[in-house]
């Protein structure tokens, strides 16, 4: 089985094309809705020890806690001292499952793959891109961003280029989503040895 790693930086449309791969029939597995999931269960009592204002109706606010290391960025490393763990448990969790299923291809969508190390973990690494001016547009189109937020986001993140430079695949989704579909069908074809 090949694991093959999903990334790239905010507004690259890198949800996107996890959901082309999905559609394709390879199983994804999401780290952000993992986070979402885990600030409704197993994180609620650990994150809200740390960071006691997040707590919101007995599930992590991510505004709320966004607010927070908006004004403390030193302290995001509280946070993942925490939750990737956790996260890196489910995704062990989902790859062991799939491997005993047989599948050929799994895909990790991974925000900070590189940030973090996740390079170890698959075999493979896509990374999503698009030229800058494309990226800022959809960034500070989403509800509530703001120039000081998409800064802040940009700053914990590898650099395009560098991502680009350590991939083994590029998908460029600023020239379109058809583009883009048929890199994905290109990618999965190559990997599995099969026409997508």
């Amino acid at each position: 089985m090949i694991v093959l790693g999903l990334t790239g930086s905010i507004g690259t449309g890198k949800s996107t094309t996890a959901a082309m791969f999905h559609d394709l029939g390879v199983p994804v597995h999401d780290a952000d809705a993992t986070v979402h999931d885990l600030y409704r269960g197993e994180a609620v009592a650990p994150v809200a020890e740390k960071f006691p204002e997040a707590l919101k109706n007995g599930a992590i606010d991510r505004k709320a806690l966004s607010a927070v290391l908006a004004q403390s960025p030193e302290r995001f490393g509280e946070l993942e001292a925490i939750i990737h763990p956790l996260v890196r448990a489910r995704e062990t969790a989902f790859v062991a499952r799939e491997r005993n299923n047989g599948t050929p291809l799994v895909l990790l969508d991974i925000p900070l793959l590189f940030e973090s190390g996740g390079e170890s973990r698959v075999d493979k690494v896509v990374v999503v891109t698009c030229d800058p001016d494309t990226q800022r547009a959809r960034v500070l189109a989403r509800p509530g961003m703001t120039e000081e937020k998409f800064a802040l986001i940009l700053s914990r993140q590898m650099p395009d280029a560098e991502k680009r430079r350590r991939a083994d695949f590029i998908i460029d989704t600023g020239r379109g989503l058809e583009a883009a579909r048929e890199q994905v069908k290109e990618i999965t074809g190559t990997l599995t040895g099969r026409d997508a």
